[in-house]
């Protein structure tokens, strides 16, 4: 895969198509805590964009302009994080979307593995390489290993959402998931507003 390091924000004019593979990289875990350090794309044709946000003031137009573009559907592993990550730093609510690991979960069912790595290894068949998940994505200059960490991380984002959107047509569950897909900004805005952890279509 080809990497190109953008700092601040992507190259102006640059078609990435219809369909391209997200994901960001974090300060941590935490929406309260943590902020938004990088955001890697790919169109699946081979080059992987990693923009290194400048969180100073998070002005990246080019960015932001093809994320909300709302005839651009967005891949993503666990969309539920990035979408309010995007949304709380960017202003952008990511849609479409097809989450991966949402998919994975409703049709992997023979099995509670639905991470990255063990969806992309059963899947596709690659290895991935998870060493610098844990690294600073805050330091001023990204080095040569995050960029290839951040840059797998989308790299076989497409041939999931292939493999996955023929097993859930096969087993009629396609709509389903798109419903869970379409709710993903709610469920974000839910996490930003405080309601993380709390069922509230449970009774009590």
């Amino acid at each position: 895969m080809t990497i190109h390091y953008h700092k601040g924000d992507l190259p102006d004019g640059l078609d990435l198509g219809s369909l391209i593979a997200i994901d960001t990289e974090t300060q941590g875990l935490s929406l309260v805590r943590d902020q938004l350090c990088v955001v890697q794309i790919s169109s699946g044709d081979g080059d992987a964009h990693i923009v290194q946000m400048d969180r100073s003031h998070y002005n990246c137009p080019n960015l932001k302009a093809l994320l909300a573009d709302p005839g651009v559907e967005k891949i993503l592993h666990f969309a539920r994080f990035d979408v309010a990550m995007i949304r709380k730093y960017l202003g952008v609510t990511l849609a479409p979307v097809f989450c991966t690991k949402i998919a994975s979960k409703l049709i992997r069912t023979y099995t509670d593995r639905h991470g990255l790595k063990d969806v992309t290894r059963e899947l596709v068949g690659a290895d991935m390489n998870k060493q610098q998940q844990s690294s600073d994505w805050g330091a001023e200059t990204l080095s040569p290993a995050q960029l290839e960490y951040a840059a797998s991380d989308v790299q076989h984002l497409h041939k999931l959402r292939e493999r996955l959107s023929a097993m859930l047509e096969r087993e009629g569950r396609m709509a389903l998931a798109k419903s869970c897909f379409d709710f993903l900004p709610t469920r974000a805005e839910l996490d930003l507003m405080g309601w993380p952890e709390t069922d509230i279509f449970a009774h009590s």
